[in-house]
């Protein structure tokens, strides 16, 4: 495009009328086909030229982090209201029944998840894992786990959401049953507020990524099981498009919440200042989601 004159540049469209109705003579005439796709071909990557974006990957890339994500979310919000009881029922509902009877504890938290921190371990070998004072290496393991765990949630609950909601929310309210039984075993032995800087550091940008996944689903979902007077097709692939603009940025969100509990966590080992960092991330996203913008003019 640099290269071109004025005058050349001035000529295309005149160019590309001329290549389509030398391209419709040919059809008619049942020219060589050899010739009608060379047409054909030249035809689809002047179109492209002349109605195209002439956007670069850097612009795009600003314009989907500055408008097009966030307008995405805010969206999105009745079911990120959704999404979010969801998941603190499920915590709720979880944590009261392990603070009743410790062994509901293995009905919520998978053995793998729950790596000896169960109704079982000492309250002294429950508070090490959170200090850090000994088996770092398996609190480290079991934070990567936990994450790892989490991510598959996300994905899942986008994933499944075309089945009318319901893989999804369930999916969801799981997520919150397994947060809120490690809470409350926690919780039990006068380390609630421990755990709760331990978690946030990182959960506040990773559990919102759930939630959001959630909210992505339960929009394909919904368009699927109530399209309106849309074609159901037309509606899943309309709510599919908004959904994926917002699964692209939870990608990122996921992305941070590993850098934070890979490197936050282990370095942030006073409780205050965790909690500091989750407030911090948590005023971040708010303001970057929701927060009024001025209309591009």
């Amino acid at each position: 495009m640099s290269r071109l004159t004025d005058a050349e540049i001035l000529a295309i469209p005149t160019l590309y009328r001329s290549t389509l109705s030398a391209l419709s003579v040919a059809r008619e005439t049942s020219l060589d086909q050899d010739l009608i796709r060379y047409l054909e071909t030249l035809a689809a990557r002047a179109y492209f030229f002349v109605y195209g974006s002439r956007s670069t990957l850097q612009d795009r890339l600003a314009s989907f982090f500055s408008t097009d994500w966030p307008a995405a979310v805010r969206s999105l919000w009745p079911e990120t209201l959704v999404s979010v009881g969801l998941m603190l029922l499920g915590a709720l509902v979880a944590g009261w029944l392990v603070t009743i009877e410790p062994e509901w504890f293995y009905a919520f938290v998978p053995g793998d998840l729950g790596g000896g921190r169960d109704p079982a371990a000492s309250t002294e070998s429950l508070r090490a894992t959170l200090d850090g004072t000994e088996d770092a290496r398996g609190l480290s393991v079991f934070a990567t786990f936990l994450f790892t765990h989490n991510a598959q949630v996300a994905l899942l609950a986008f994933a499944l959401g075309f089945a009318l909601c319901l893989p999804t929310g369930l999916l969801i309210l799981y997520n919150g049953a397994t947060i809120g039984a490690f809470v409350a075993l926690f919780a039990s032995r006068g380390l609630g507020v421990e755990v709760g800087g331990w978690l946030l550091i990182h959960g506040v940008t990773e559990l919102f990524a759930v939630v959001l996944a959630g909210a992505a689903g339960l929009r394909i979902g919904w368009a699927v099981a109530f399209p309106g007077r849309k074609r159901r097709l037309d509606a899943a692939m309309e709510a599919g498009r908004l959904a994926g603009i917002v699964m692209g940025g939870v990608v990122v969100m996921l992305l941070l919440a590993g850098l934070l509990e890979g490197f936050g966590r282990q370095l942030i080992t006073d409780t205050t200042l965790r909690y500091v960092v989750a407030a911090a991330s948590a005023g971040i996203w708010g303001a970057y989601f929701y927060a009024p913008r001025r209309r591009a003019s």
